[in-house]
């Protein structure tokens, strides 16, 4: 932790600050707004009211209006501070609005109605949160479903793509055969081809096959990417042929070789795709869409578009659940995207 502050703090100029460190502190600063801003105004928004969220102009905070309990009410009134007239700066609750009129009445005068315009009284408010947003979703949705079939599928897609990409890749980077450059280059063209283009022949196949409505019809389609195959060929021509032929002179078989000895030198680039995978499969809506249309069977995906209605949209629940969404996702990040940028600039290579 020295290190990083000595890091952070470092100047150019000797006792007082560069226009050079002015700059690249400003650039900084404008990154981090850049970055974590949505992601701040997002966590925050989701434990704002509905009324709240609502509100113009908006507020980063999350408010809620002060109530107040007056002798001869049965419920608790909105606490509002007059700002102009005969009682500026005395505090009120509201019984009633007529029109652009608002009737207050004074805690210490519980008869006397008092009529102000709106322009001149002003809500008195507290930082709020709501955390009842997050607790509807454990009474409404089976939020533990959702999220046991999200895990499921990207934990089942993540391994057996990085079993057979790497399986793929070691073939491409380690064998010669006829028709290798071929192949080779019909996986990379097929970067080009846009996914909605396959999803129909994809769907009829995945019908046949009988997997509409299985967590494997999301799994199984892809279990195999072009680009984790050229990630992991990429990386595997950097290990020398030298010591796959002596495994083989002292009569290793060629699964053991790639178990025992090209995985385990592939690790960074495996890391890497592993990383990948798990993005890629855990934000995916679009196919579980297609394949899925049980309540039962559905992601964590599919669950927040149910917030979203025809005419209405529950903005504090569908933000709540986006937050929880975030949150798996993030943490594998946050501790394994040191891996991305050392994995893919050993990917290079040969």
């Amino acid at each position: 932790m020295g290190k990083i502050f000595a890091f952070l703090t470092k100047t150019r100029g000797i006792g007082r600050l560069h226009w050079t460190d002015w700059a690249s502190y400003a650039y900084l600063l404008f990154g981090i707004v850049i970055t974590f801003g949505p992601v701040l105004w997002l966590v925050l928004s989701s434990f704002k009211s509905e009324a709240e969220l609502q509100r113009f102009p908006p507020t980063l905070l999350p408010y809620a209006q002060e109530m107040i309990s007056i002798d001869g009410y049965d419920k608790p009134l909105p606490l509002f501070e007059i700002t102009n007239g005969e009682f500026a700066g005395k505090q009120a609750g509201q019984v009633r609005r007529i029109g652009l009129v608002s009737q207050l009445v004074r805690p210490e005068a519980p008869k006397d109605l008092i009529k102000v315009p709106l322009a001149d009284r002003k809500p008195v408010e507290r930082i709020d949160f709501a955390f009842e947003n997050y607790g509807d979703l454990f009474k409404r949705f089976d939020f533990l479903r959702y999220l046991w079939n999200s895990v499921f599928i990207t934990t089942m897609a993540t391994l057996i793509m990085l079993l057979v990409n790497s399986m793929a890749a070691f073939a491409l980077s380690k064998y010669h055969f006829r028709g290798r450059s071929t192949v080779l280059a019909m996986i990379v063209g097929t970067l080009m081809v846009p996914q909605t283009v396959v999803l129909v022949p994809l769907f009829l196949i995945t019908r046949e096959l009988g997997m509409l409505n299985s967590l494997w019809g999301v799994i199984i389609p892809g279990a195999a990417t072009p680009t984790g195959v050229f990630l992991l060929r990429q990386y595997m021509l950097t290990i020398p042929d030298e010591i796959l032929d002596a495994a083989r002179m002292d009569k290793a078989s060629e699964w053991k070789i790639f178990w025992r000895i090209v995985l385990p030198l592939s690790a960074p680039a495996i890391a890497v795709l592993a990383i990948l995978a798990i993005m890629w499969r855990w934000n995916d809506f679009l196919w579980p869409l297609i394949v899925l249309s049980q309540n039962d069977k559905f992601t964590l995906q599919l669950a927040l578009n149910s917030f979203q209605g025809q005419l209405t949209t529950q903005w504090s629940n569908l933000l709540a659940m986006t937050v929880l969404v975030l949150v798996p996702i993030a943490i594998v990040f946050a501790f394994l995207q040191k891996y991305i940028a050392t994995g893919i600039a050993s990917t290079g290579g040969k």
